[in-house]
């Protein structure tokens, strides 16, 4: 499947915003962001105009769709699919995105990023309530059970997640250290989730 394969941190100062895709780095230093805030490009540094209003709509379904690292063509998908649902359209949006299985491996700590939490989950390191699960986008439900299979907890970065157990987790999750695995145990509210993104803009942009 294609996937965006040049500097992530360039996503990150076009969007003039951390968006936590390379793990660890994201903290330090060397954080694209912390060293160039100005947009990439030779004009990144130059006075640009006041944006149009389909631009800050456009900027603003980019920050979700680059975060939660989803193709245009599937982010569609999820937005039809909220839009189907119950509820507010654009906290319907995040919370599919929240539960993707992916993300919630990078929420529970297995990965420290969702790029890493996509490979591992690819490569089988994990099981929904007992069942192998290798498709990233696997959309998991209020009560699963995700773990580790038992080949895969010597893997250096599940026994860091271990040691490091006593990290915040979103309150919609649980995660036993000693099993190595966390239990969805409600949806995740619009509150719950830790995006700066203003998303009803998302639902206007897409109802032009």
């Amino acid at each position: 499947m294609a996937r965006y394969t040049e500097s992530v941190c360039r996503l990150c100062r076009r969007e003039g915003m951390k968006l936590f895709l390379k793990g660890d780095r994201c903290f330090g230093a060397k954080c694209g962001v912390t060293r160039r805030p100005t947009p990439p490009g030779q004009h990144g540094q130059s006075r640009r105009r006041k944006p149009s209003g389909y631009a800050l709509q456009l900027r603003e379904k980019q920050k979700v769709r680059r975060t939660y690292g989803v193709l245009e063509k599937q982010f569609a998908l999820y937005f039809a699919k909220a839009e189907q649902m119950k509820g507010v359209v654009g906290e319907n949006l995040l919370r599919l995105l929240e539960l993707r299985l992916d993300n919630i491996v990078f929420r529970l700590g297995f990965a420290s990023s969702r790029a890493q939490a996509r490979q591992f989950v690819t490569h089988g390191h994990f099981r929904v309530n007992g069942k192998k699960v290798d498709i990233p986008s696997y959309q998991v439900s209020a009560g699963d059970v995700i773990a580790v299979k038992e080949t895969s907890r010597d893997v250096n970065r599940f026994k860091e997640a271990r040691e490091g157990a006593d990290r915040p987790l979103p309150k919609w999750l649980e995660f036993n250290a000693d099993a190595l695995e966390g239990r969805v145990v409600a949806l995740p509210q619009r509150d719950d989730i830790d995006l700066s993104v203003e998303e009803h803009m998302i639902v206007e942009l897409y109802s032009r």
